[in-house]
């Protein structure tokens, strides 16, 4: 199991760093109220395609919000954070520094793995995925070979 490098507590829920993805971890009152008994959600670095980040104010919370290719993030500003499951709330001061540095980790694993060519385009192997289907139709590949490659190409 992969080492924990990083954990950032907020208002509804936990977010560990690891080596190539993090994981949210829903705790306490508000979490349940807000998210319900989800459990935890990893979110590989390199698929996360865009982080939104608000400062908490005076009389509300901030949060973070993760997107990627395939996922439903809510679009409906902080209201609609409270309950996406992507997103994490924190309070200002200590919390919101912390969940600063985490998001500047994040982005230096990101370049890090796309430097190192671990992490391919999303779309590049969707493409190829694409392709394998056409040749899985065609009777080239067996659903064998298929699903082998799927599970590689999907980082399943």
């Amino acid at each position: 199991m992969a080492d924990v490098e990083m954990t950032v507590k907020g208002v509804n829920g936990e977010i560990d760093l690891l080596e190539d993805r993090i994981k949210i971890r829903r705790k306490g009152g508000l979490a349940f109220l807000s998210q319900g008994l989800k459990g935890d959600k990893d979110i590989l670095i390199s698929q996360i395609s865009s982080i939104q980040f608000k400062n908490a104010g005076a009389l509300t919370n901030g949060y973070i919000q993760f997107a990627f290719l395939g996922g439903f993030e809510s679009k409906g500003a902080l209201f609609a954070a409270v309950t996406d499951e992507n997103t994490v709330m924190f309070k200002r001061g200590n919390q919101q520094r912390s969940f600063e540095t985490l998001k500047e980790q994040i982005e230096a694993a990101q370049k890090r793995l796309s430097a190192s060519g671990s992490a391919q385009p999303v779309s590049s192997n969707l493409d190829e995925l694409q392709k394998l289907a056409d040749l899985k139709a065609q009777g080239i590949v067996t659903e064998e070979e298929f699903e082998k490659k799927k599970r590689q190409l999907l980082d399943l």
